[in-house]
């Protein structure tokens, strides 16, 4: 019997759920997306308030041999491109003693706003304030709509004179701060070569060869380790499983000491050897690697011991292929552990050899340098963080199927 549904009822939830699905995806990529975007954008563009996603930055134009920036004004009626000079004019905002802000005097209701060498200053005036508070004004005769009134000084401020390129008898005034630049969409790729310039690179490619090296040394001894725990019988099997397994409780702070030292013994202090030796064995992916192992049916092993084959090549040619969900999901937890790991490299390599920098300290020292230029910071943040990304999307499939199908058989 067929199941009677109300259609609008059926694409109506459809819908709401498929919106509530987008929006939460959003929430959780837009801080990524906003770091992309910031380290593509100028200076000023990050500052801008409020913020915007895309990288914009302003037209300008060569006026007498420097460039200038472009603003939009309406003069007269007409929309016109203009730069700013160099002159400025001292304005004052006047404002009468009743409305006067106590607490904060640009908060008052201006009156007028003139420049100061339009109006006529007279003295200073004591004035009083609701809760009796006193304070000194200038008082000024200040002419508004051709009627000459007495007015007290609120504030100063200045404004910067914009004239038409084009035209320079076209002028007009405006606070440069407040004022609407010409823009267009521009990409700064430019601040990538910056942070590169800064040993970016060769921290990149430090960081490339020590998480090749710990990636290969880890996906090598767990996959013999976890073949050997599982397939193979021999005297305290279990037992040594279990106290390699438990190793996984040390905390890494008590390693430290004996760690730095035994690398100052062999000579490795300041080495990238250093950061890639003492990782290549782990607890946790032979014991991934064991729990998968124990899913493969023997009948294959067997089968593949009595046609004469090796323990390596039933390991190479059966054992691994079949463990690729596995292999996979250890490639991404080491690859992960290896490119962002920073203890340890600012331990045994320190600040100063920057020759042996990774991307986690010379991350430190582009902060440092460019520390009022977040677009810099975000672009070396950027750096960091894409080849994590692509390596996970590129090995989701394998991961969500790894970690779902591992630990299924003790």
């Amino acid at each position: 019997m067929t199941e009677n549904r109300n259609p609008i009822l059926f694409w109506g939830g459809r819908v709401l759920i498929y919106a509530l699905l987008i929006g939460f995806a959003w929430l959780m990529l837009f801080p990524f997306t906003y770091m992309i975007m910031s380290s593509l954008k100028t200076n000023d563009d990050v500052f801008r308030s409020p913020p915007r996603l895309l990288p914009f930055s302003p037209i300008t134009t060569e006026v007498e041999g420097e460039e200038r920036t472009l603003y939009t004004f309406t003069v007269d009626g007409q929309e016109r491109q203009m730069v700013e000079t160099d002159e400025s004019i001292r304005f004052g905002f006047f404002t009468t003693p009743e409305q006067i802000n106590w607490e904060n005097d640009r908060d008052s209701a201006i009156v007028a706003e003139v420049p100061l060498d339009e109006a006529e200053e007279l003295n200073e005036v004591t004035l009083t304030g609701p809760d009796g508070q006193e304070d000194e004004y200038d008082l000024y005769n200040v002419t508004v709509d051709g009627e000459t009134l007495e007015l007290v000084l609120a504030y100063r401020g200045a404004q910067s004179v914009f004239v038409d390129p084009n035209d320079p008898s076209v002028t007009t005034l405006a606070v440069a701060r407040t004022a609407d630049p010409l823009e267009e969409l521009e990409f700064q790729t430019s601040n990538y070569e910056a942070v590169f310039n800064l040993n970016l690179d060769r921290a990149l490619v430090n960081t490339t060869v020590v998480t090749i090296g710990v990636v290969l040394g880890q996906l090598v001894t767990s996959i013999f380790g976890g073949y050997a725990f599982s397939r193979l019988r021999f005297r305290g099997r279990d037992a040594l499983f279990l106290l390699y397994l438990g190793s996984i409780m040390i905390p890494f702070v008590v390693l430290v000491i004996p760690m730095y030292r035994l690398m100052v013994v062999i000579g490795w202090e300041s080495r990238l050897v250093s950061l890639v030796v003492p990782w290549i064995f782990t607890a946790y992916g032979t014991f991934l690697m064991r729990q998968f192992f124990m899913t493969i049916p023997k009948e294959l092993e067997e089968a593949a011991l009595m046609d004469g084959a090796s323990r390596m090549r039933i390991l190479w040619t059966i054992f691994v292929p079949l463990s690729t969900p596995a292999v996979a999901t250890l490639t991404i937890f080491s690859f992960l552990y290896a490119w962002n790991s920073f203890l340890w490299p600012l331990l045994i390599i320190g600040e100063g050899n920057v020759d042996n920098h990774v991307l986690t300290l010379s991350l430190i020292r582009l902060s440092n340098a460019f520390a009022d230029q977040p677009n810099f910071i975000l672009t070396g943040a950027a750096v960091a963080i894409l080849p994590p990304i692509i390596v996970f999307i590129l090995a989701q499939r394998y991961f969500i199927e790894g970690v779902a199908t591992s630990g299924l058989k003790g």
